[in-house]
């Protein structure tokens, strides 16, 4: 008898290689039939920004050629993904629709809906797991509920086993008598009209290939000084693979097996101290997914309710967020952070820290504006990512950073770009500032200014606020915010 087509809808899982739903879907026998649906409406009130959809354009590109190259081809759809399935079902005669799991709140109410509603039409509808190593439902505390701090976390992910890699091994996939209607990626408009993207191509290579290209070089060359070399923004020291985990161009499972592979070649895994400072990135990642599972409203609202009084700073005319988007701050490490997200739609992570503790602590401005401007910003855009992320560093969210740290931005930058490299590269106009004043230029002489071309008011901002000043503004509004919590 004739096995039925599946169809395999990929989402934020744009590979081939340990993808677990494309793999059952061979294994069912049959044709399988790749689709992608363009669905803002069902991400709620967090469609992709324009960083992201730049990268997804590129990734399905990718994804495409990487199916043809085995016989097969994306079927590209824009719409509500239900409407979208329900047509694609009657086109193909297709008797199983699967899918990999995603954990976003909004998602998650349209999966159950998607596959309820398939399944009472007699379709086999399964999804799997292939974005996490624990995913969030099966990890409890001691209480059985949620974790909110790290370290206990992720002591006990450690503790329990790590699934393998799933291997797909077909080297063609079966495809379908006809091909159902299909769009061009193009006619999805992900890239920008404006050329505000230049930089990004420079900058990336999306797609699988991309994503394992830079994990074996992230291994072989950085990966042992990484403990090191991952606080200066300056040299090439990261491993830059979090917009295609999250794109789902690589999973973290593939990761913990290229890790132990290596340690294998040496004995030890992991393969040395680098890489395990490394994983434990990729267990913030899966805190990160924990978090917002339990707690869906934390994209906008603090998980520490408390947070919801705190007495954020007036902006008139919103001229001091303004600046900080811009990297106009006159705080060099600010501004090149600033500036290097808007080039190449990525940051380096300190630096992230840096530019966000400046906006909540030294500006008072909610981080919830912070994580609106990353969002649209960021290739790597990650809603459970950046949720932690920014309520780390208001001191609203789970395993917080405490509220009397506030990151002194001239400190930073002396710390961790003491040659100026990475300073320079993207505050071009301080270029010839020595290095003694590079990172508080308004404390330089006169003459020392004018001999690098640096006018302050003209070419380069004075401070948009004081450190000092906003420092302890910020610290009083913090201890006011505790002193009023109730016992």
């Amino acid at each position: 008898m004739k096995v039925s087509s599946t169809i395999i809808w990929f989402r934020q899982d744009l590979r081939l290689q340990d993808n677990a739903a494309l793999q059952a879907a061979l294994e069912r026998g049959g044709a399988v039939v790749p689709v992608y649906i363009l669905d803002e409406e069902g991400e709620g009130r967090w469609p992709m920004g324009g960083a992201s959809r730049w990268w997804l354009h590129q990734s399905l590109k990718a994804l495409d050629a990487s199916l043809k190259e085995r016989g097969s081809r994306l079927v590209v759809a824009q719409g509500k993904s239900l409407e979208v399935l329900r047509k694609l079902v009657k086109e193909t005669g297709a008797g199983a629709v699967y899918w990999n799991r995603r954990y976003e709140p909004a998602v998650i109410a349209r999966d159950k809906v998607v596959k309820a509603s398939l399944a009472e039409h007699g379709l086999e509808v399964k999804s799997f797991n292939s974005a996490l190593l624990n995913e969030p439902h099966t990890i409890v505390n001691k209480a059985g509920g949620p974790f909110q701090v790290f370290t206990p976390y992720w002591r006990h992910c450690l503790s329990l086993e790590t699934a393998e890699e799933v291997v797909v091994k077909a080297k063609t996939f079966p495809a379908p008598e006809r091909w159902p209607e299909s769009v061009e990626i193009e006619a999805l408009a992900l890239l920008p009209t404006i050329p505000w993207d230049a930089g990004f191509y420079a900058a990336w290579t999306p797609g699988e290939a991309g994503a394992k290209k830079r994990l074996g070089y992230f291994l072989k060359k950085l990966a042992a000084d990484y403990g090191e070399q991952r606080d200066l923004p300056g040299v090439d020291g990261v491993s830059r693979l979090s917009p295609h985990l999250h794109f789902g161009e690589i999973g973290p499972r593939q990761i913990w097996a290229a890790a132990r592979a290596q340690g294998k070649e040496s004995g030890v895994f992991p393969a040395n101290a680098g890489v395990q400072t490394f994983l434990k990135e990729v267990g913030w990642r899966e805190f990160a997914h924990h978090l917002l599972y339990h707690f869906p409203k934390t994209p906008v609202q603090p998980l520490r309710e408390e947070f919801a009084e705190f007495p954020w700073a007036s902006d008139p005319g919103g001229k001091k967020l303004k600046a900080w988007k811009r990297g106009l701050t006159g705080y060099p490490i600010v501004d090149a952070g600033m500036r290097q997200l808007w080039a190449t739609g990525w940051m380096h992570n300190r630096v992230r820290m840096v530019v966000a503790s400046f906006l909540v602590k030294h500006l008072r401005l909610s981080w919830t504006h912070g994580a609106e401007w990353f969002w649209d910003t960021l290739v790597d855009a990650d809603l459970a990512s950046n949720t932690l992320g920014w309520q780390w560093s208001a001191g609203c969210g789970a395993d917080a950073a405490p509220y009397f740290r506030v990151f002194a931005p001239v400190l930073q930058g002396v710390k961790f770009d003491g040659g100026g490299e990475y300073v320079r590269q993207w505050v071009p106009e301080l270029a010839k500032m020595p290095d003694a004043f590079l990172h508080a230029p308004w404390e330089a002489p006169e003459e020392v200014r004018l001999k690098a071309g640096v006018r302050l008011g003209e070419n380069y901002p004075a401070p948009v606020v004081d450190h000092k000043t906003a420092r302890d503004a910020a610290l009083e509004a913090f201890k006011a915010l505790k002193a009023e919590r109730p016992a």
